[in-house]
């Protein structure tokens, strides 16, 4: 290449031809950018329904815990032996927790020591005791229908703990269920014992609290690690107690071993893996609001195999509640913004070998023209 013969000649360069198109290399590596760019615009909607079609999938997984625990409240009216809320509790918990512990083969680390004994206590020892009291006391539909209010709980707690703020669509869909809920409870024919009422409740908040607290904890350890860590504190929280407070455990039959079976290891350690993981991955308002298929299967089963009516007013709160839960699932993905910059408004012009400016061999994508030499 030779420089230009004066300074008034500064502008004029004798180079090699320009590229196809009249570009040179830096207006073909800008161009080539801004299409990129406009191709992954362009795509976006792509990955919006990539982002809802990874939500339903977790909605599905998330769903097997309520629907396992809506069984489970049919299995331990029917099976179990009653009077024996700790022993039952325990042996739900201590054995799924070692099922899980063998399988991911990981010891609880540092802060993971207390944690793990904090949601031992509340999502196993204190929830499983007092689920196991409300089977017994209540038929299977009330039983179920009073955690249906978990989803207000757990919008106030993952609020409250997490930072995350209920959408309008969570806190419609909760009220929706919950107006389901009170047809459903007030559609039955028979009477609620308060005792039963009150260990519904009280389960259904302490299991909110751990199950978000559960949440905000779970990044510093895997999944079954976490959930196999708590099963077994709880488990050995209760054993002593259940001892002490329950004398020896009573004579178990062929039935009884079968639904204890159930119990620890599909509505227990499958059940709560399940859960753990549709939090880890939806918001706390979701997933209480996919708990409501709880209160809907004990209704079901209630109703085809423990012979309990189910009235017009009940169909019309499971309708409520399963619209509540459409209702509350999360939105997809907004359009994903582009990875690169914006190029700017002209191209900086490079220095020739004179120390002149290079004049750009086109005009630059400014909407302002370019000055005429």
């Amino acid at each position: 290449m030779q420089a230009a013969d004066d300074a008034l000649g500064c502008d004029v360069e004798v180079g090699p031809f320009a590229g196809p198109g009249g570009l040179d290399a830096g207006d073909a590596v800008e161009r080539l950018r801004l299409r990129l760019v406009h191709a992954r615009i362009i795509s976006s909607p792509e990955a919006i329904v990539s982002s809802m079609e990874g939500n339903l999938r977790w909605i599905l997984v998330t769903a097997v815990a309520p629907v396992a625990w809506g069984v489970n409240y049919f299995v331990t009216q029917r099976f179990l032996p009653p009077d024996h809320p700790l022993f039952g509790a325990a042996v739900r918990a201590l054995p799924a927790g070692l099922l899980l512990l063998a399988l991911c083969r990981e010891l609880p680390r540092g802060v993971w020591w207390w944690r793990s004994a904090v949601l031992g206590l509340l999502n196993t020892s204190a929830f499983f005791v007092l689920v196991y009291t409300a089977s017994q006391l209540l038929a299977t539909s009330v039983a179920s229908t009073v955690m249906a209010l978990a989803p207000l709980a757990m919008m106030l707690a993952g609020w409250a703990l997490l930072g995350e703020r209920p959408r309008p669509a969570h806190l419609a869909g909760a009220g929706i269920g919950l107006g389901g809920v009170c047809l459903m409870l007030l559609g039955g024919t028979g009477g609620a014992s308060p005792s039963g009422v009150l260990a519904s409740v009280a389960a259904m908040l302490v299991s909110s609290l751990g199950f978000v607290l559960g949440k905000r904890w779970g990044a510093g350890a895997g999944l079954l690690a976490s959930t196999a860590w708590q099963l077994v504190a709880g488990g050995l929280f209760l054993l002593p107690v259940a001892a002490v407070a329950e004398g020896p455990p009573p004579a178990l039959g062929a039935s009884e071993l079968t639904a204890f079976g159930y119990t620890a290891v599909v509505a227990t350690a499958v059940a709560f893996a399940a859960w753990f993981a549709g939090l880890r991955r939806l918001p706390a308002g979701t997933v209480g609001l996919v708990g409501l298929l709880n209160p809907f299967t004990g209704v079901l089963l209630g109703t085809l195999l423990a012979g309990e009516s189910l009235t017009p007013r009940q169909l019309a709160g499971m309708a409520l509640i399963l619209g509540g839960i459409v209702l509350g699932r999360p939105v997809g993905a907004g359009r994903p913004r582009p990875a690169v910059s914006p190029p700017s408004s002209r191209t900086r012009p490079a220095a020739s070998p004179a120390g002149c400016p290079r004049a750009p061999s086109h005009p630059a994508p400014d909407p302002t023209p370019p000055t005429g030499t």
